[in-house]
């Protein structure tokens, strides 16, 4: 049976397994950050990488300072037990080229947005969504409901909708979520909170967190913990 079609490990088995390595598991995708000198060097690091990757589980951006890795099994929106040994690979490889795959900095750590829109007729408002934005379809969006839009070349937070049972008009129906690795989420609550921020919701943490800015804009602060 090969990698693709066997169960999915959980998302505490695939922390525990990249963690090591310098990689973190942000909204259904393997993240790492290699270190570079210069936009030549960082493109020489994708360069090495494409390499290894022989089955196009693997995505780039590359930065003057740094090239940022991404990994996950784009037909089924998930992390792989193929994944997991790519990334074992991938750290491996680029190590004996001289590279260190490490979980980001302070000033640059590993995340994804999310756009959340409720909605009470999702079909009625995606249309409009996707018009405007120039997103497209995605048949297993990783770790994000049926029906999410993604930016075609990865630009953008991915946009999702949220179905309502009745009008809310109390408070906003569009909040930002940004998913960060579970060490970093403490640091970026506590500084919302420093920043004139409340926190709104903690009782689904720490999958995620809701906070609000000082005029009740909420957005959330999420991680993979808490969803197996």
């Amino acid at each position: 049976m090969s990698g693709d079609a066997a169960p999915l490990p959980t998302r505490a088995a695939i922390s525990a397994a990249v963690d090591p390595l310098g990689w973190r598991l942000v909204l259904g995708r393997l993240i790492t950050h290699v270190p570079v000198a210069s936009l030549r060097e960082a493109a020489q690091v994708a360069t090495v990488a494409a390499a290894v990757d022989a089955h196009g589980h693997l995505g780039a951006d590359l930065h003057e300072h740094l090239t940022v890795l991404y990994l996950h099994t784009r037909a089924v929106g998930a992390v792989t037990e193929r994944d997991l040994r790519l990334a074992a690979t991938l750290t491996a490889t680029l190590a004996e080229h001289g590279h260190v795959t490490v979980p980001g900095a302070p000033a640059a750590v590993p995340q994804t947005l999310e756009i959340a829109i409720d909605a009470l007729d999702i079909p009625l408002i995606r249309p409009f969504w996707q018009a405007v934005t120039g997103y497209v379809d995605d048949p297993a969006p990783p770790d994000l409901p049926a029906g999410a839009l993604l930016d075609p070349l990865r630009r953008g937070p991915a946009i999702w909708f949220q179905q309502m049972d009745a009008p809310r008009p109390q408070r906003n129906r569009i909040h930002v979520d940004v998913d960060v690795p579970p060490e970093a989420a403490a640091g970026r609550i506590e500084a919302a909170l420093a920043a004139g921020g409340t926190l709104v919701h903690a009782g689904a943490a720490p999958a995620f967190w809701v906070l609000a800015d000082p005029e009740g804009n909420e957005a959330c602060i999420c991680t993979w913990q808490g969803r197996d």
